[in-house]
């Protein structure tokens, strides 16, 4: 028995540039602040003219990153058509 072989139209994914200037949901709009304040709470504790420790300066560094990560990936997150 023959099937229908016609396969199903998906439309093209949307490449990087058009997810980064799509518009951003609302909830990833908050969880975007969010990881923006946690990157300059690392920032300030990384720059800080004071001598800290050396916990306290890591702490800072992963701050930091995880503020930039959690921005960077919640900037790519687009509403769907």
């Amino acid at each position: 028995m023959k099937t229908n072989s016609i396969p199903a139209y998906k439309p093209p994914k949307p490449t990087l540039i058009q997810r980064l200037t799509s518009p951003t949901p609302q909830f990833f709009k908050t969880v975007r602040t969010v990881g923006l304040v946690i990157g300059a709470i690392g920032a300030g504790i990384l720059a800080s003219p004071v001598v800290l420790p050396a916990v306290v300066i890591s702490i800072g560094g992963y701050l930091a990153l995880a503020g930039g990560i959690i921005t960077t990936v919640s900037q790519t997150a687009v509403e769907k058509e």
